[in-house]
């Protein structure tokens, strides 16, 4: 049985397994530093469909297939599927997946997605109620773009704040089963509080999330009595420069300096300098992507054996930014790990 830790940590007794993982990616992605560590790059942006929309939802198809494959499985082998999106009703999950017949759990964190469905599937396998979960999360440039800010035909100018919603999707099979050669287990999750700063412009994600991110890192730390030397890498989900700027100085009020172990994703997506991303990469499939692509491939390469994963979201909705609400966060923490047990 999975067991608590402190305010909100939940440490797996069993360690379940990572079987396998796959990226699907668009064209933009493709180009970018990773272009070599996906699974499959599709140029058509539309993904051969007639909307944005189906057009993620087949990418999402693709990515779950690709990871079933990857670990000789078939979707009869998989009890529970943890999936969502950015899209109203997550139907980029529902609609991409349902030719699967795996009882499907969906599940909306907004940009923290992955870490939420993955330590879902974790928590589910770790106490015998499934041998084989998949987690998956996607997220489409032009799908989002229409639904939080302006068809894509308006063409609006975008600050300097702003960051791209990453068209891509990632998929992990959780099991019981170990793999050959080196796995990579999933030792503990922190669920995060929500968090709100009064950031109001929904072109500035990273600085609404940040404080969610502090807040679950400083509480892990506390849960597991650990410190950041203890892990190889902290990665959090797409807060961007701003967001990361922000996040590493309410850290160190607390007197948490991680700044020698972290990295974002929103920042390792993309190239900034070449790309025109602004701020760096955001969306769902963003931090999905880089986690089942080159950092659980540099773990099963031994490269890194302690990782701190954590996706972090903005839990608004059209409706609430246009109310001028404010844009409250969220931060769940999965750490991953090459070693079973112990230390």
């Amino acid at each position: 049985m999975s067991k608590k830790l402190g305010r909100s940590t939940i440490e797996m007794e069993n360690a379940p397994v990572i079987r396998a993982s796959a990226t699907v990616v668009g064209k933009k992605e493709g180009e970018g530093p990773l272009k070599e560590e996906f699974d499959l790059i599709n140029n058509d942006t539309s993904f051969s469909q007639e909307t944005w929309e189906k057009a993620e939802s087949e990418m999402l198809r693709e990515a779950v297939q690709t990871a079933l494959q990857k670990a000789s499985l078939n979707s009869s082998d998989v009890e529970f599927i943890f999936a969502g999106d950015l899209l109203n009703q997550c139907i980029g999950a529902t609609y991409g997946l349902r030719e699967f017949q795996i009882p499907f759990i969906g599940m909306y964190g907004a940009c923290s997605t992955m870490a939420e469905s993955l330590a879902m599937a974790s928590i589910f396998v770790d106490n015998g109620l499934a041998s084989n979960a998949v987690a998956v999360t996607s997220s489409h440039f032009c799908s989002a773009e229409r639904q939080f800010r302006f068809p894509l035909e308006y063409g609006g100018q975008r600050p300097p704040t702003a960051q791209w919603t990453a068209t891509a999707s990632g998929a992990a099979i959780v099991g019981t089963e170990e793999v050959s050669g080196m796995n990579v287990y999933v030792r503990s999750v922190c669920m995060g509080t929500i968090q709100d700063l009064g950031i109001t412009d929904a072109n500035n994600m990273g600085a609404a999330m940040a404080p969610a991110a502090a807040w679950t890192i400083k509480t892990f730390l506390e849960d597991t009595k650990t410190k950041p030397s203890d892990y190889d890498l902290i990665l959090t989900g797409d807060l961007g420069q701003v967001g990361r700027d922000l996040l590493l100085e309410l850290l160190l009020k607390d007197n948490i300096s991680i700044s020698e172990q972290h990295d974002d994703c929103g920042l390792i997506l993309y190239d900034r300098e070449s790309q025109d991303v602004h701020a760096g990469g955001s969306g769902c499939g963003c931090s999905a992507s880089v986690l089942c692509s080159q950092i659980l491939r540099r773990m099963r390469a031994g490269e890194l054996n302690e990782v701190l994963f954590m996706a972090t979201g903005a839990l608004m909705s059209p409706t609430s930014v246009q109310q001028g609400e404010s844009i409250p966060g969220i931060a769940h923490l999965i750490h991953l790990s090459t070693r079973k047990g112990g230390n």
